[in-house]
């Protein structure tokens, strides 16, 4: 069983920057792909960003642009640099770590979550 830990979460003004960052302990393989989700409309949670274990990186529409996500495989952490923030982006980001490498489309474990707050 893994364990996942975000930091970075705060309060930020619109327009500003913020690093998330995620480290996971436990048994992990550099292939597995990590991510990050924040609530979305119902149940569900949007796929902000995912890093894939062969590194190949996936942006939602809303974020493509501005937020940047890599990965440490020495250090086990993954790291989300959100610029230019919005009060959209306004919610708990929430690091998941997939064993399909291939996507975060089937997530195998969740972090407890960091809040970012957008507003002036």
């Amino acid at each position: 069983q893994f364990e996942l830990v975000e930091s970075g979460g705060v309060l930020v003004q619109p327009g500003g920057s913020l690093r998330l960052s995620c480290a996971a302990s436990g048994f992990t393989r550099p292939n597995y792909a990590r991510g990050w989700f924040r609530p979305a409309p119902g149940p569900s949670r949007e796929e902000v960003s995912c890093i894939s274990g062969a590194g190949l990186t996936y942006y939602s529409d809303s974020v493509k642009g501005r937020f940047t996500i890599s990965k440490d495989n020495a250090k086990n952490t993954v790291t989300l640099q959100m610029n230019n923030l919005e009060p959209d982006d306004t919610g708990t980001y929430y690091c998941a770590i997939a064993a399909d490498g291939r996507s975060c489309q089937r997530v195998t474990q969740w972090g407890q979550g960091t809040q970012v707050t957008v507003s002036s």
